[in-house]
């Protein structure tokens, strides 16, 4: 397969990359440290297993996060991290029957979860066309990530991530670069937008935003109905509560499950393939005006 060519496929697939709850020991229930706000309706520390864990390591009150004060739960996205740790890393022990484990099963988990969101980010420039100029370089990091992933638990759990992941953002920030630029600059929302562009609370309805940079810009509760953010780059983008009902999303750039899970949108809202449509949205609005 050659370097250049536009419909090269990575090695990992997107479908290993979205969480299998049902092959994970909860670990998202456990490890992680939960703040009392209006995300979540108690104080938990890290290794500290939430009191809405049953035996099984399912959620006890799955179908009610959100009216429980656990709405934090439901946007939270592992990116397939939390089985790859239980059965792949542990080999299917868990942290309960197997209690030496726990700690170190706790440690592994956030790494891995970084490594996947990687994985998520390169499997994705490695699909775009204007970018088969770096090819190779990301499917040298995809590889790289990819081997790290597989590492003994203890090579994992003090593992430091940070000098990898700079090297495969400079790969990203000019894969997204060379993408946005095949989008002709009169259809570029000129004045809206930019690296940490601070957008909350804007009123966006109907805007023309292909190809504009939102990496990293803050876009909550963001008016962003009928919105045309198709070749938009919205890595690290904050949705919390941004209205995207209506939009379209195809094609946007590096956009996660967790963007999605933290916004609100509709049965309109058009969005990639590779992502879900979170069960929380309406199912219909009024619809927006568009083409402004």
């Amino acid at each position: 397969m050659s370097d250049d060519d536009p419909t090269a496929v990575p090695v990992t697939g997107r479908a290993a990359l979205r969480a299998d709850c049902a092959n994970c020991f909860g670990l998202c229930c456990v490890a992680l440290t939960l703040t009392r706000s209006a995300d979540f309706a108690i104080n938990k520390d890290a290794g500290t297993p939430c009191r809405n864990l049953a035996d099984d390591f399912r959620c006890g009150i799955h179908t009610r996060l959100r009216s429980e004060g656990f709405s934090g739960c439901t946007v939270y996205d592992c990116f397939g991290a939390g089985q790859k740790v239980s059965q792949e890393t542990y080999a299917g022990r868990d942290w309960r029957t197997a209690a030496g484990t726990a700690q170190q099963m706790f440690q592994v988990f956030p790494v891995m979860r970084q490594l996947h969101e990687l994985l998520w980010y390169l499997t994705e420039a490695l699909t775009l066309p204007a970018a088969t100029s770096l090819y190779a370089g990301l499917r040298d990091a995809l590889e790289t990530t990819e081997r790290l992933t597989r590492l003994p638990a203890d090579e994992l759990a003090g593992l430091d991530v940070s000098a990898h992941r700079d090297g495969a953002a400079a790969l990203l920030l000019r894969a997204g670069e060379l993408e946005r630029a095949t989008v002709p600059r009169r259809s570029r929302r000129g004045g809206r937008g930019g690296r940490g562009a601070d957008l909350i609370g804007a009123r966006l309805e109907g805007a023309d935003l292909r190809g504009a940079e939102l990496r990293g810009a803050y876009l909550i509760a963001a008016d962003l109905r009928g919105a045309d953010l198709r070749r938009a780059e919205v890595i690290g983008a904050d949705f919390r509560d941004a209205d995207l009902s209506g939009a379209d999303l195809t094609g946007a750039l590096f956009l996660t499950q967790a963007q999605l899970n933290a916004a609100k949108g509709n049965a309109a809202t058009k969005l990639p393939d590779s992502l879900t449509r979170p069960p929380h949205w309406q199912p219909s609005s009024r619809m927006p005006v568009t083409g402004r």
